[in-house]
């Protein structure tokens, strides 16, 4: 690894600030425990929406399994990716995808200690959030949540970006 990390059990302007930039264009695993199964799919609808409170915002296709459980858990958690990990969004992105906990067994990962979630280790950012409002919006449903915990800040990773279905950066 090699890259300092910082890692926080709350989240405040400046870290959160530097959580997510550039979290409008780059890719994020959005991962979700429901009872003994764990769910995830790669997310490119994702952004920050409040600095006070901190606060994102998730957009999930509304016909998907996903969004059946988010509707019914309000703690998930999103790592971005970073340049390196195009082949880890192809993997939560493939249709038919096993479990999250399958798609991570050869990479390194742990739980959120609020979400319960799956976190990616390698990634740019992670983050644990509580969903406080769900908006219908055409054919996905936007998940405004607070943001309570960035799991780890990365100060030196690139993110994976998707513009045009393709991924720019990293192999």
């Amino acid at each position: 690894m090699g890259d300092p990390l910082t890692r926080e059990t709350n989240v405040s302007g400046a870290d959160f600030t530097d959580a997510v930039a550039g979290f409008a264009t780059g890719v994020v695993v959005l991962t979700v425990r429901d009872g003994r199964d764990d769910l995830g799919t790669t997310v490119t609808s994702f952004m920050s929406v409040s600095l006070d409170p901190p606060m994102v915002l998730a957009g999930v296709t509304a016909t998907s399994y996903l969004c059946e459980v988010l509707q019914r858990r309000d703690r998930w958690a999103v790592t971005v990716l970073g340049a390196g990990q195009r082949a880890l969004a192809g993997r939560f992105a493939a249709a038919g995808r096993p479990s999250a906990r399958i798609l991570l067994a050869s990479e390194p990962h742990h739980r959120g200690p609020y979400s319960e979630a799956l976190i990616v280790d390698d990634g740019v950012a992670a983050l644990e959030c509580e969903t406080r409002r769900r908006i219908e919006a055409g054919d996905h449903v936007l998940f405004v949540a607070e943001v309570l915990s960035a799991d780890y800040i990365s100060r030196r990773r690139d993110p994976l970006i998707r513009v045009n279905r393709r991924y720019l950066g990293g192999s």
